[in-house]
């Protein structure tokens, strides 16, 4: 079934490259725009991305369903926050100033 008409994707090419992103690492957050990156296309109209959305949603619950993961592996989400705003900081490390304006 086609999901994207613009791009001319099918349902089945998104699955295969949602579990290609999954298994790089299953605990990584995936957005339809990832998914689009992936495939090397880019969201024209982007009315299909409620239904990407559903099938990212339905093939990583079915992955990490089937995964042999224990759950001692498993890092909980506000880890894996903490962790990404160790190594790419936040705002308030950037060394912008309250009230800073772009010129």
């Amino acid at each position: 079934m086609i999901v994207c008409h613009c791009n001319l994707i099918t349902e089945k090419e998104i699955e295969r490259t949602i579990l290609d992103l999954l298994q790089a690492d299953p605990w990584q957050l995936i957005v339809p725009a990832k998914v689009y990156h992936a495939l090397a296309k880019r969201g024209r109209c982007c009315g299909c991305f409620p239904n990407v959305v559903e099938t990212i949603i339905r093939v990583t619950e079915a992955y990490h369903s089937q995964s042999a993961t224990g759950e001692a592996e498993i890092v909980s989400y506000l880890d894996r926050v903490r962790q990404l705003r160790g190594q790419y900081g936040s705002r308030s490390h950037e060394g912008r100033k309250a009230g800073h304006r772009a010129a």
